[in-house]
């Protein structure tokens, strides 16, 4: 039993990505973002390179379809249902294409993007209708193919659309389960083999779901005001990161 939960892992490095993973998740659930790019950067220290990004996208699946499940109340589905059709070609080009972009141009786009949603005019009425949510969703759904974590990115565009702290969270939860569930799909479709990592996958998940539990309790602490605010410097602070690695890419 104790060697199922383990995989491949030791105890010190199981222990240290649950504890990880239910921190990075009560980040999200607080703020609205920063979680699983954090996730990702500790998993890049501790997995095989081969099965870093599918097993950080099995693991931010379950731990979106757990914060969904506890905000569905707030989650708007119109936004989900054009985000949807998006991600299904987005997932679709990226599983045909399997190209690799250049890192350093994937993340200063990313970045630029998250920047200037943040704290750029508010998107016309247009772009923020049916039709750009279902570009947002294909875009985000392909890179995150290839970079890991384009959470951030969709977060910064749902906060364009909802200024209620739980209805961006809320919304932003239920986006991340859609885009994962198709990127865990494409993994799996091109025979990346997972069943060692099917123990701690599944501690890490159920960790998440105690993280989950514990940020939106902070969350109903907050103002919108605040929320906005900290929401804002948590994306900036991940879209310097992103600079930093592609310059450091180069």
């Amino acid at each position: 039993m104790i060697e199922l939960l383990l995989g491949p892992l030791s105890p010190g490095l199981w222990a240290a990505l649950v504890v990880t993973a239910a921190f990075t998740s009560m980040m999200t659930a607080a703020l609205g973002a920063g979680g699983g790019v954090m996730l990702l950067a500790v998993m890049a220290q501790m997995l095989p390179p081969q099965v870093i990004i599918p097993v950080h996208g099995i693991v931010q699946m379950g731990s979106n379809v757990g914060r969904a499940i506890m905000a569905w109340r707030h989650i708007d589905w119109r936004v989900i249902a054009a985000f949807l059709p998006g991600a299904v070609l987005g997932a679709g080009l990226g599983a045909w294409l399997l190209v690799s972009l250049p890192p350093s141009v994937l993340y200063l786009s990313i970045a630029a993007a998250i920047l200037y949603l943040c704290w750029g005019p508010k998107l016309p009425r247009l772009v923020l209708g049916p039709a750009g949510t279902a570009a947002a969703g294909a875009v985000t759904t392909f890179l995150t193919l290839f970079v890991g974590a384009t959470g951030p990115l969709v977060a910064a565009f749902i906060k364009q659309i909802h200024a209620d702290r739980f209805r961006t969270v809320a919304t932003f939860a239920a986006a991340m389960s859609v885009q994962h569930v198709f990127k865990a799909g494409v993994f799996v479709g091109i025979g990346v083999d997972l069943a060692d990592w099917i123990g701690p996958m599944a501690s890490m998940i159920a960790a998440g779901a105690v993280g989950t539990w514990a940020g939106l309790h902070l969350l109903k602490r907050m103002r919108d005001t605040d929320f906005t605010r900290l929401f804002n410097i948590v994306l900036t602070l991940l879209a310097l990161r992103l600079v930093w690695q592609a310059l450091a890419a180069d």
